[in-house]
């Protein structure tokens, strides 16, 4: 039987990211997980039953950090967690558009499966010092992120995913 926690695995350099796991993970309640991404280890991998993938785009890719976890993570849980349920969040000063490509690309390799469409957050940052700026999200876009951490953990919970 596969678990039904969810791993909510994220990086943040100006705090997006980071407000959105965060919301994520209060919708989720005990079901998540929420580990920064240079923490997480395979057996987080192998432990959940699904994942939420956190992380900002950063010169049209996922952050370097997130990009870390996969390197370290990904052979040692292949052929492990095909099927499991996952979705993305990405804030961006534009598209987000690179960085959710390579997250995919990395989740068709896993054969996971996509149970929510992806969710980018655009923050129109678009100057250095927009970019490197510290970002706040607004309310809506906190409890969007919060209904995707509740809708995962009760598809997780209800064996849905």
């Amino acid at each position: 039987m596969t678990s039904t926690h969810l791993l909510i695995a994220w990086h943040s350099r100006t705090g997006a990211s980071e407000a959105l796991a965060r919301a994520a993970a209060e919708g989720a309640g005990d079901a998540a997980i929420m580990l920064k991404a240079d923490a997480v280890t395979p057996e987080h991998f192998l432990a959940a039953g699904g994942y939420l993938f956190v992380c900002p785009e950063n010169l049209a890719t996922m952050s370097g950090e997130m990009k870390e976890m996969f390197d370290r993570c990904y052979y040692p849980v292949l052929g492990q967690i095909e099927g499991r349920a996952y979705a993305t969040m990405i804030a961006a000063g534009s598209d987000g558009e690179g960085a959710q490509r390579q997250i995919d690309r990395i989740a068709t390799g896993w054969r996971l499966r996509r149970v929510a469409e992806p969710v980018i957050v655009n923050t129109a940052a678009q100057t250095p010092e927009q970019i490197m700026a510290p970002k706040s999200m607004s309310r809506d876009i906190l409890e969007d992120a919060g209904q995707l951490g509740t809708a995962m953990a009760e598809g997780l919970g209800s064996g849905i995913f």
